[in-house]
This record gives structure tokens, C-alpha cells and sequence, in this order.
């Protein structure tokens, strides 16, 4: 099992006890089974976290939450998990802490991960505008002009899927379609092999 740079990032810091402590290490990992399996909405608003400093707060829960679906994806053993976790300095009593907290949600986990589908989503439209930000929220001229981009997607799996949305600047875009182009162009040549 392999994580990310960011998400090794985020165990380090969740490792190291002067900025969790037991408890709070604890509060965050119910936090995050609780916010993939139960209520997508859950915060963090256990009174044992509100010490943490926010950002490190949210890092910390992404790496964790990365973590567990990298696990389920994988269907890690016990000893995969150790191993990765060892590797991001854990010490034995977290590391045994969160494969209990896994081994008591993994079948809610492979539930979950097996409800997502195997066919990835096909995009059946695109719409945009242009979108110009004369001012921030501080009241700063800033002359910002953005692209606004959805993509009406569907999936073979299932029916609908929500849209999906993002902002991006010109040389984003011209980026993206330039991707897109060079994706086609190797699905081509693919296809004629």
C-alpha cells in the first residue's frame, strides 16, 4: 500500500504526539470513518480537536481519509496498513489504533467502494462561460477573467450523475484541451493497432 507525498505528509503530522495527542488523535480518526461511511457533511467539530490548528486540522483529515479508501481499494491486510504507517513514523499504539478503527469498518468500507461502479463516467456535454472578477472579497481591484466549466456526465453503471463544475483560467484551459487532444490522438492510434 502506497500513499501519496501529501497524505505521508499528513500522517507524520498526525504521528507526532505534541500536536495530537491521544485523544484528539483518536476524535479525528472517528471523524474520518464517520465523515466516508456515515455523513459526507460530518465536520470536525469534536470538542477533543478544537485545540488543532485548523489547517493542519484538514490536512490531517484527508491524509487520514485517503489512507482508508487506499486501504479498501486495496483490500490491505493488517500487516500492508502497519507497514505504511510504520513508514510514515508512526508509533506501535496509533498504528494498532487504526487498524482496529479499520478492521471495525471495513465491510461498511467495501460496501461503500463497491457501490461506486467499475465504468468510469462519460461525458455527454460541455457548457461554459466566461466569468470576470473585477473585485475580490478584500475589495481589491483584481481584473481576474475565468472560465466556468460544466460537464454533464453520466455513467453506464447507473443512471444520472451530478454535474461537474470547476473554474479555471485561459491557460488552464487551453492546457486541458490540449490534454484532451493528445488523449484522443493516443486512443486513435490505439484503436488502429
Amino acid at each position: 500500500m502506497e500513499l501519496s507525498p501529501y497524505a505521508q505528509g499528513g500522517w507524520r503530522l498526525l504521528g507526532d504526539p505534541r500536536r495530537f495527542p491521544r485523544r484528539p488523535f483518536a476524535a479525528l480518526l472517528r471523524a474520518a470513518f464517520r465523515s466516508l461511511l456515515d455523513d459526507p457533511q460530518a465536520g470536525l467539530d469534536d470538542p477533543d480537536l478544537k485545540d488543532i490548528d485548523p489547517t493542519v486540522l484538514k490536512h490531517c483529515h484527508a491524509a487520514a481519509a485517503m489512507c482508508i479508501l487506499e486501504a479498501g481499494k486495496q483490500k490491505a491486510d493488517i500487516s500492508a496498513i502497519s507497514t505504511c504507517l510504520e513508514d510514515c513514523k508512526l508509533d506501535k499504539e496509533r498504528i494498532e489504533q487504526f487498524c482496529t478503527e479499520y478492521q471495525k469498518n471495513k465491510d461498511a468500507l467495501e460496501i461503500l467502494l463497491g457501490s461506486i461502479g467499475r465504468s468510469p463516467l462519460h461525458i455527454t456535454d460541455v457548457s461554459w462561460r466566461l466569468e470576470y472578477q473585477i473585485k475580490n472579497n478584500q475589495l481589491h481591484k483584481t481584473y481576474h477573467p475565468s472560465y466556468l466549466v460544466t460537464l454533464n456526465v453520466e455513467s453506464s453503471d447507473s443512471g444520472s450523475h451530478p454535474d461537474v463544475s470547476f473554474s479555471c483560467t485561459m491557460e488552464q484551459l487551453q492546457d486541458l484541451v490540449g490534454k484532451l487532444k493528445d488523449a484522443a490522438k493516443s486512443l486513435e492510434r490505439a484503436t488502429q493497432m
